[in-house]
């Protein structure tokens, strides 16, 4: 069952893994109890290290949605660097050989936080921007409204075979390819908590919505995901709901516990609406030669373009023919179009007997199904 465990009560060799499980203590120091190569994600949304800059206040010099504690300021950035480079080092530690860590920033720290995860040899993916919908404004009109954060998506190592579900990405943005750029509003209504005053909880409360691109993005279901820094517990909200595993860790006792009551709340989707479409890298390989021996496309069968432009025969040995230019489904689509490649999965269409067209990566679809 989920719980808040203080001091790692029960795990202090540091050799089980606290799954479903906010760990309340210094992030740093519950890092270190958890065993290597464990995670397969990380969400890290570390202080900012604000210093309580002027565009942060209004003219009554209240402060606007800034983190008005010592836990978000430091003496110096030498004492912030070593403490970023501290809990990244254990990070990198926890995580899997082929795992990713997203680390969100605002300008006052994500370009120390780029420099330190390259300097710890993470492998930089992207820099996504989490463009708001609807920014703080700036009361003093000096600056630019400050209306983004910065991700910065790393694999542990430039060896990583890293997870990317591109397909998935994909589909949630209507099939059009997933930008870097990523148009999302803050956090608002009932999604924002708040104390028995009524007051936001945590000032820096992150939507749901970007969350769920995040982990969507480079997991899949009953994978593991980290946040050292849970604050009000939307990383593992969003990981409970999408049948991710999670752990959280939180210094703050207050937050810890509105985490876990948010967490309590949520209802785990069902297996099978948390899957995600597979990359084709992922899918089985299966020769277009597996077609013609099973007969979804025997011998002799008549390959076109969608167009009806071209027409290729299938030989026994797999090979089509189309004019002069013989070889695979991929050499021929190339060869007929005068281009550098060719998907033939995508392009070439086998011939149905009453005149339709099937596309033959359905069939191979249909095989990798079969094969489970």
């Amino acid at each position: 069952m989920p719980r808040v465990a203080r001091g790692f009560a029960g795990v202090g060799t540091g050799l089980d893994l606290p799954l479903d499980c906010i760990l309340q203590g210094d992030c740093i120091e519950m890092l270190r109890r958890l065993p290597p190569a464990s995670v397969h994600a990380i969400f890290a949304d570390p202080p900012y290290n604000l210093q309580l800059r002027g565009e942060l206040r209004r003219p009554d010099e209240s402060v606007v949605d800034g983190v008005d504690d010592a836990w978000d300021r430091f003496a110096d950035l030498a004492t912030y660097d070593a403490f970023t480079r501290a809990w990244l080092t254990e990070a990198r530690r926890v995580l899997r050989k082929d795992g990713t860590i997203w680390v969100i920033g605002s300008y006052h720290n994500v370009f120390r936080l780029g420099a330190a995860l390259q300097d710890l040899d993470f492998w930089i993916l992207n820099d996504v921007i989490w463009r708001k919908a609807n920014p703080m404004p700036n009361f003093r009109g000096r600056r630019f409204t400050n209306a983004h954060e910065t991700m910065i998506w790393a694999a542990r190592g430039q060896e990583s075979r890293y997870k990317f579900n591109y397909t998935a990405m994909k589909s949630l943005n209507d099939d059009v390819q997933m930008r870097s750029d990523w148009f999302i509003p803050l956090c608002t209504g009932n999604e924002r908590l708040r104390d028995a005053e009524g007051k936001k909880l945590h000032p820096t409360q992150k939507p749901e919505a970007l969350l769920h691109r995040v982990i969507l993005s480079c997991t899949a279901p009953g994978e593991v995901v980290l946040d050292p820094f849970l604050g009000s517990g939307t990383t593992a909200a969003v990981a409970k709901r999408l049948g991710r595993r999670y752990i959280g860790i939180e210094r703050d006792a207050d937050y810890a516990a509105a985490a876990q009551a948010r967490i309590d709340a949520v209802e785990a989707l069902s297996e099978s609406a948390a899957l995600v479409m597979p990359t084709r890298r992922e899918q089985p390989r299966i020769p277009f030669g597996t077609l013609v021996e099973r007969g979804l496309v025997p011998p002799g069968a008549r390959l076109t373009d969608r167009h009806r432009r071209f027409a290729a025969d299938v030989g026994a040995d797999g090979s089509i023919r189309c004019g002069q230019a013989q070889g695979s489904i991929h050499q021929v689509g190339a060869a007929v179009q005068e281009a550098p490649s060719c998907n033939g999965w995508l392009f070439w269409h086998v011939e149905r007997r009453d005149g339709s067209l099937r596309l033959l990566d359905e069939l191979r679809a249909e095989i990798a199904r079969e094969r489970g």
